[in-house]
């Protein structure tokens, strides 16, 4: 097995790796599309491309829905769950012992730094593991009942799923929608983002040596129009999980109407950090540069919003400046502090809410442009950027940006900054820096977000419920409220006199 400086050393005397997947996995094999028919996909460190993989056509969903669809039916669903968590166990293993490889992958695929890859592909051994201990503790209640009767629920799969799965945590998104689906004895049908098809693809097929039966997980490639709408589309899907843009979302919920599909939607976010003066101060701006830097920003979850105490504003803000200043950037695979965006389209359109921010007469604190990586002038990168005293109807408090932008937003106090908090179209998380726990409670509590990070951003794990309040979305992954979102719950009541 290729070591990580193996497969860095090929990559830059090939401009490829040997290892990459070609073709869509389906019934447990990558297999030739119904067309044949490619894409690129680009290292975005370099701008260039690296890899070609299959473009799918609604012939391929259909075949991998159909394959899904008699894997549940005549294998999966009625395995006993000690099996179902045996295979899930090793997959973990079989994650772990692969993590050179899905790391340098993903972090050429996406751009993110390969520390960052790293740590998403040992998250996802985590969920596997997590969800690999729940299969055989999926456990319904019984109803306390008058005497001559007995009354019981029970969770049964829902059936086959959809996975639309993003382009920014690719690896981490497809493990935390596969592994509680298939614990609750679903099967799945997923497609990746067309900018990073390649550590889904080899994902499933660790699976598959895990033991998974075949068509129980299959992957189809391709583009949003042509792979990812006949999907959620299809009559023979019983449930969809979406990660991506509100518009899209929009889009998916219709689709999902017309046969009362369910769907679970994690959309966007421009979430509030909220530091009050008593909080510890070091604590509070390491925590800012990694909520709003790592990934360079391209996070639904990201601290995009800092809302800060006026009596403490200047001196924290220059702090983050200096810091923000000196983050050095550079290709992922040379292990930066900041790495590129994911697409020259995205560049674009971080690029446009500055310019037209500058238009306004922003205070560009730090950063704001466009740039390359200093070693090779090549690659899509952004500034590491700081936007100070942003007003609370700004475009830029208010439009999620996806990217190493920060937006400072002043208030007076407390009061004024959980007003400031749920000013905002999006409710997916929060984080909140004080040293008055009592107080921290109070704005956790009326915080309108799906999950509150208390003095650690990001804190938590699998076993926390990720989702959304107002467009950020509805529905939860992670712990066992995500287990939950791929089950039916069954009432039984019976006359035993």
């Amino acid at each position: 097995m290729a070591s990580q400086q193996d497969l860095i050393a090929e990559y830059e005397k090939t401009g490829t790796l040997s290892a990459l997947p070609l073709g869509h996995f389906i019934d447990g094999a990558f297999s030739q599309p119904s067309h044949n028919r490619t894409m690129e996909s680009f290292d975005p460190g370099k701008g260039a491309a690296f890899a070609g993989f299959t473009a799918g056509t609604a012939e391929d969903v259909d075949a991998a829905v159909g394959s899904s669809r008699k894997a549940f039916e005549t294998v999966w669903r009625d395995m006993a769950p000690v099996e179902r968590a045996r295979i899930l166990l090793k997959t973990s293993e079989l994650i772990r012992e692969n993590l050179d490889l899905l790391a340098v992958v993903e972090s050429l695929d996406s751009g993110k730094p390969l520390q960052e890859a790293r740590g998403d592909v040992g998250g996802a051994a985590r969920t596997f593991e997590y969800y690999a201990g729940a299969c055989d503790k999926l456990q319904g209640d019984s109803f306390p009942l008058a005497g001559d009767y007995i009354g019981y629920s029970v969770h049964e799969p829902v059936g086959v799923t959809a996975h639309i799965i993003p382009w920014n945590f690719p690896i981490s998104t497809a493990a935390r929608g596969f592994a509680p689906a298939l614990a609750a004895g679903c099967t799945v049908v997923a497609k990746p983002a067309e900018q990073t098809p390649f550590t889904a693809l080899l994902l499933a097929k660790l699976l598959s040596d895990a033991g998974l039966p075949d068509g129980v997980c299959n992957v189809v490639t391709g583009t949003g129009v042509e792979t990812g709408a006949p999907l959620t589309q299809h009559t023979g899907v019983d449930h969809i999980t979406f990660t991506g843009s509100v518009q899209t979302g929009k889009a998916v919920m219709k689709a999902a109407a017309d046969d009362i599909t369910r769907v679970v939607l994690e959309l966007g976010g421009k979430s509030p950090v909220v530091v009050l003066a008593d909080c510890d101060k070091e604590q509070a701006i390491s925590g800012i540069m990694g909520a709003i830097y790592e990934n360079a920003g391209q996070i639904c979850s990201a601290g995009s919003r800092l809302v800060i105490e006026k009596s403490i504003h200047e001196e924290f803000v220059a702090e983050l400046v200096k810091r923000t200043a000196a983050l050095k950037i550079g290709h992922g695979l040379n292990q930066p502090e900041l790495g590129p965006v994911n697409s020259a389209e995205h560049l674009e359109k971080i690029a446009g809410f500055v310019e037209r921010a500058k238009g306004r007469g922003a205070k560009v604190a730090v950063g704001g442009n466009v740039t390359t990586d200093p070693a090779t002038g090549k690659g899509w990168f952004f500034e590491p950027t700081i936007v100070d005293a942003v007003p609370a109807r700004d475009e830029l408090a208010q439009e999620e940006i996806f990217g190493p932008v920060l937006t400072v937003q002043v208030a007076d106090d407390a009061d004024h900054a959980l007003e400031l908090a749920n000013d905002c179209q999006y409710g997916l998380v929060a984080g909140i820096y004080t040293s008055n726990f009592a107080k921290a409670h109070q704005l956790a509590r009326k915080i309108d977000a799906g999950q509150i990070y208390i003095n650690e951003y990001f804190a938590g794990g699998i076993e926390v419920p990720f989702g959304g309040n107002k467009k950020s979305g509805f529905g939860r992954e992670k712990g066992i409220e995500g287990l939950k979102s791929y089950c039916k719950t069954k009432s039984i009541a019976a006359k035993i006199s």
